[in-house]
């Protein structure tokens, strides 16, 4: 039976496009495959020397369990576990009570200023978490304008640590409680209020229940960043060690590697048991909203806006009392003596830490790692979401994205360490240099940047894939002119996270600077070790200075990247 010449002209065309479906069905793979071995290179290898590094002794011979044993034995540095432990979760009780109460207030009640009020809240998300312990030591230290109120009790300790980890993670908890309160169903209130019960009653039965996950995540996000922070116990810690603190002391003041690396696998304990506790929750909370579900809109009751209205106030006002501090003690001329504000401790070109250098050093390395970041977080969500192929390739990826949620920066540091000055590294080279500081930094806050790109593009519908390869037209096309476009707004704000973070950093960077690299938050705490505290205030507000331009500039991108690119969404 003899084909028509329809069929026959038509064949070379069919057959081209399924060669040209398989080479970019090929190319997908490639670059999919491509994008998993840089977050092997960046997250997985430095954790598995890390990890490695902890069965070896000095000489490289390996000892097996015999450093965990020597652990053990150290009575200062057990105590340290127990310390942080403790201290995490006296802190994340604290921090997410008034987070709770000043969520409650922002998206439950009808007090006024709420735009204010919240902006306020976020403020300690622009300053490093070493500016509220300077603060600390202004207010409450030997020579604080209120020493007196604490009596014996001295700030340095465990109330320093404790009052500035709620001051700085305040932030991070506020914003997860005020997304899981403005979920609430008001069919929920509506009916209660229907059947005549007390307010009392509707917050027992109805907000707490339907809060109850996002108070959970809460928790556990703020005991994981008291566990892992570095800033608030070098400077007010004083004699209370923390896992931290140690890892810091054997690494860089004993040259212990070894034991640096056997604390840093006690340290990622907490973090990782957080971490999957916060997954659970988090898939329970997703599971547990209703699709018929309607916006619950307060109503106005006059002595419970009040109340809550004091307290987001009285919280609103330490919050700008713990930053104006810093503030004042950087512009003081000599504290205490003489207080008459000027320039003179931002004068870092005669003070230890790096000087006017380690400032333009993270400046460049904010601005890289935030167009890195992007570009890298955009690319992966891409390739998690949208290729049909490759599923078991993709879903890697997908872990490997998530890995450094469980990562402390301080562990992913020391496993850089490790993994970059090993003679067999080809990589080796980078080490010390500003390179190895952007990478460390895009895969410290890889994850929730990844995640968040995840989020934008499932708004498109894989239709546009589909309809893309019916008509023969490449990925990377569609990728530039359709995904790129929606996905834009989020990218320059995913930039602006990378930015503030990048500026504020300290723990994952601290090990891995040179004298060539040195940081603004490294020099801070190098000021404060060499007893230049109003020069270190002066420059942790710098950093909060930049950080807040630099993340206003990416959102008013961001705004026009809106405007410019979705008119479609409006009429």
């Amino acid at each position: 039976m003899s084909s028509s010449p329809d069929a026959i002209a038509v064949a070379p065309v069919v057959a081209m496009r399924r060669s040209t479906f398989d080479r970019e069905r090929w190319l997908t793979g490639a670059a999919v495959l491509l994008v998993v071995l840089l977050l092997v290179v960046i997250v997985a290898l430095p954790v598995g020397a890390l990890v490695g590094q902890s069965f070896f002794d000095r000489e490289g011979a390996f000892v097996g369990l015999a450093n965990f044993a020597r652990y053990l034995e150290n009575p200062a540095l057990v105590q340290s576990a127990f310390n942080s432990v403790g201290l995490a979760a006296i802190s994340a009780v604290i921090c997410t009570a008034i987070a709770y109460v000043y969520a409650y207030g922002l998206t439950l009640s009808c007090m006024p200023a709420k735009g204010v009020l919240r902006a306020v809240a976020l403020m300690p998300l622009l300053a490093p978490s070493l500016l509220p312990a300077i603060s600390l030591v202004y207010l409450f230290g030997n020579q604080g304008l209120f020493k007196g109120l604490l009596g014996d009790v001295s700030i340095y300790g465990p109330l320093g640590i404790v009052l500035g980890s709620v001051f700085w993670t305040l932030p991070h908890a506020l914003l997860i409680l005020t997304t899981a309160m403005a979920t609430s169903d008001g069919r929920l209130y509506e009916a209660a209020q229907t059947l005549g019960a007390s307010r009392w009653r509707i917050f027992r039965t109805v907000t707490l229940p339907s809060s109850r996950y996002g108070l959970i995540v809460a928790a556990m996000v703020v005991f994981v960043l008291v566990v892992t922070d570095f800033g608030v116990p070098k400077v007010v810690g004083g004699q209370t060690g923390v896992l931290a603190t140690d890892i810091y002391k054997q690494v860089v003041g004993q040259q212990n590697f070894q034991m640096g690396a056997v604390v840093g696998l006690v340290l990622l304990i907490p973090a990782v048991l957080s971490f999957l506790v916060e997954r659970h929750v988090r898939g329970r909370q997703a599971a547990a909203l209703s699709a018929r579900a309607t916006p619950y809109h307060p109503e106005p009751v006059k002595t419970r806006d009040r109340v809550l209205l004091a307290f987001c106030v009285l919280t609103a006002l330490a919050i700008l009392v713990m930053i104006g501090m810093a503030v004042f003690a950087s512009l003081a001329t000599y504290w205490p003596y003489n207080l008459v504000p000027s320039f003179k401790n931002y004068d870092f070109s005669n003070m230890d830490g790096g000087g006017w250098g380690s400032y333009f050093n993270s400046l460049r390395m904010a601005v890289c790692a935030a167009v890195a970041g992007a570009l890298v977080t955009f690319v992966s969500a891409y390739f998690v979401e949208k290729p049909r192929h490759f599923g078991l390739l993709r879903e890697l990826l997908n872990l490997l994205a998530n890995l450094p949620l469980a990562v402390p920066g301080l562990v992913l540091g020391v496993g850089y360490i490790f993994f970059f000055i090993s003679p067999s590294n080809p990589l080796r080279a980078i080490y010390g240099s500003m390179t190895i500081l952007v990478i460390c930094t895009v895969a410290h806050f890889f994850s929730v940047a990844h995640l968040t790109s995840l989020t934008a593009l499932r708004q498109l519908d894989r239709e546009y894939e589909l309809v893309s390869e019916s008509m023969g037209v490449p990925f990377w096309h569609t990728l530039w002119r359709v995904h790129l476009p929606v996905a834009l707004p989020t990218v320059l704000n995913v930039g602006g996270y990378f930015f503030v973070n990048a500026m504020t950093t300290v723990s994952a960077v601290v090990f891995l600077y040179s004298p060539q690299t040195t940081l603004a938050a490294i020099a801070v705490l190098n000021m404060d070790d060499a007893g230049d505290v109003a020069p270190a205030a002066a420059m942790a507000s710098l950093i909060m200075l930049t950080a807040a331009i630099g993340r206003g500039l990416f959102a008013l991108a961001g705004h026009w990247a809106l405007k410019r690119t979705q008119t479609w969404r409006h009429r």
